[in-house]
C-alpha cells in the first residue's frame, strides 16, 4: 500500500513539473482566471456603463405628428434638454427604422378639446424596438407626457376644489429586511456556481489532453509504461495532476472574481447612484460551494482523462473533448436561469445538482439533507469515473490504437 502511494507521489511530481513547465498549461489555469474574468466584470461592465451613460447625455431626435393639436404640449418637449424635437414627415416610420429619428410621438385628433370634455383622448409613441437610443427616447417622451398628465390633473382638481393629495390616498414603499450577505449570494448565486464549474471543466482540458493524447504523440508513453510501476498508480497520478489543476484554477478564479466584484461596486457606487448596491456574500457560503466543487472536479478530471486516453493524437481529443464541454455547460447553465429548483430527480443530475444546491447555500440556506445527498452521489460518479479511467489505461488497445 505504501508502496503504492510512493509511486503515485512520484509520478505525480514528475507529471506536475512537467505540465507547470509548459506554456499552454499556464496559460489555460492563469490567463482565463486572472485575465479574462476582470475583464468580463470590470472591462464589460464599465464599458457598458460609459455606453448607456453616453447615449443618455446624447441629445434624442423626436417628431410630434399633428403638433397643431397641442403646441403647448409641443413646446414642452422642445424644453427638455434631452430631446429636439424636428418637424413632422409623413415617412417618420422610416426614419426611426434608419435611425435617423430616435422617436415620434403621434397626437390624436381634436387632442386637446378631448381632454377639455374629460375624454381620455390615446398617444402613441412610436420606437424602434431594442435599439438603445429609441428607447431611451421614448423613456425621455413619456417622462414629459406623465408630468403634463400631473398638471392637467392638478387642473381639473383645482377646478373641483380639491387638494392634489385627493388622489393618493396612500404612497408605497419597499423596505429589505434581508441582511446583504443574503442579497448578494442571491444576485451572485445564480452566476457563481456556473462559473465555478465551467472553470473546474477549463483547468481540467489542457492538462488531461497533454498527460495523454499529447505524450502519444510525443512517443513518450512507452517509455512511461515499461517503467515498474503499476498502471493504476500511473493513472492515479496523471489524475491528480488533472485534478490539482482543475482545483486551482477555480481558486484562482474565485479569488479574482471576488477582487473584480468589490472593483466593479466600488467604480459604480463612485460614478453612480446606486444606493445600498451590495454583493457582499457569507465567505461560509462560498467555502461550502467550493467544497461541494471538489467531487465535481474529480468528475472532470477522470472524464477527461478517460475520453483523451481513447484519442490516437492530440487534435482527436480535442474533438472528443469539445461535445463533453457543451453537455456539462448546459446543466449548469439551466441551473443559472430563474426558476429551476432543486428537486429529487434534479438532484440526480450531475453538474446541475451541485449548482443547484450552490445557489441555495449562497443565499443562506443550508439545506443539509440535500447537500450530502448531492455531495455523495457526485462522488459516486467521480469514482466511476475514475476507475473507467483506470479500466481504459490497462487496455492495449486503447494505448496502442492504429492510426
Amino acid at each position: 500500500m505504501n508502496g503504492g502511494l510512493k509511486t503515485t507521489g512520484v509520478i505525480f511530481r514528475k507529471e506536475f513539473l512537467d505540465t507547470i513547465r509548459d506554456r499552454r498549461a499556464l496559460a489555460s489555469m492563469i490567463l482565463v482566471p486572472l485575465i479574462v474574468i476582470p475583464l468580463i466584470i470590470v472591462g464589460f461592465g464599465g464599458l457598458s456603463f460609459v455606453v448607456m451613460e453616453r447615449a443618455e447625455s446624447r441629445q434624442l431626435t423626436v417628431m410630434v405628428l399633428q403638433a397643431e393639436e397641442d403646441p403647448a404640449l409641443v413646446e414642452t418637449l422642445a424644453g427638455n434638454p434631452n430631446l429636439r424635437v424636428v418637424e413632422a414627415d409623413a415617412d417618420y416610420a422610416d426614419l426611426i427604422s434608419s435611425r435617423r429619428v430616435n422617436a415620434a410621438v403621434a397626437l390624436p385628433e381634436n387632442f386637446r378639446q378631448e381632454v377639455e370634455r374629460g375624454k381620455v383622448p390615446r398617444i402613441v409613441i412610436h420606437t424602434y424596438e431594442g435599439e438603445l437610443s429609441s428607447s431611451l427616447a421614448a423613456q425621455a417622451v413619456e417622462e414629459v407626457l406623465r408630468g403634463h398628465l400631473r398638471e392637467i390633473q392638478r387642473e381639473r382638481l383645482a377646478g373641483a376644489g380639491l387638494a392634489p393629495e385627493f388622489l393618493t390616498p396612500f404612497t408605497l414603499a419597499r423596505q429589505n429586511v434581508a441582511p446583504p450577505e443574503r442579497v448578494g449570494g442571491n444576485l451572485l448565486g445564480g452566476v457563481l456556481p456556473y462559473l465555478l464549474v465551467i472553470l473546474c471543466l477549463t483547468g481540467a482540458v489542457y492538462p488531461a489532453m497533454d498527460l495523454t493524447a499529447g505524450e502519444k504523440e510525443r512517443g513518450t508513453i512507452e517509455t512511461l509504461l515499461t517503467s515498474p510501476a503499476p498502471r493504476s498508480c500511473i493513472v492515479y497520478g496523471k489524475f491528480l495532476v488533472v485534478f490539482c489543476f482543475s482545483i486551482l484554477t477555480a481558486l484562482l478564479a474565485l479569488g479574482t472574481l471576488g477582487a473584480s466584484l468589490w472593483a466593479g461596486t466600488t467604480l459604480l457606487r463612485a460614478q453612480a447612484d446606486f444606493g445600498e448596491l451590495s454583493l457582499a456574500v457569507s465567505p461560509s457560503a462560498v467555502a461550502s460551494v467550493f467544497l461541494l466543487l471538489v467531487p465535481v472536479a474529480v468528475l472532470f478530471s477522470a472524464l477527461l482523462l478517460a475520453i483523451s486516453l481513447f484519442a490516437r493524437s492530440y487534435k482527436e481529443a480535442q474533438t472528443y473533448i469539445s461535445p463533453l464541454m457543451i453537455v456539462a455547460m448546459l446543466p449548469a447553465l439551466v441551473a443559472a436561469m430563474p426558476g429551476v429548483e432543486l428537486t429529487p430527480v434534479l438532484a440526480l443530475v450531475p453538474v446541475l445538482n451541485v449548482s443547484l444546491v450552490g445557489k441555495e447555500i449562497l443565499t443562506g440556506l443550508f439545506p443539509w439533507g440535500p447537500i450530502l445527498f448531492v455531495f455523495f452521489s457526485t462522488c459516486l460518479y467521480a469514482a466511476a469515473a475514475l476507475w473507467g479511467a483506470v479500466c481504459l489505461f490497462n487496455r492495449e488497445d486503447v494505448l496502442f490504437r492504429a492510426s
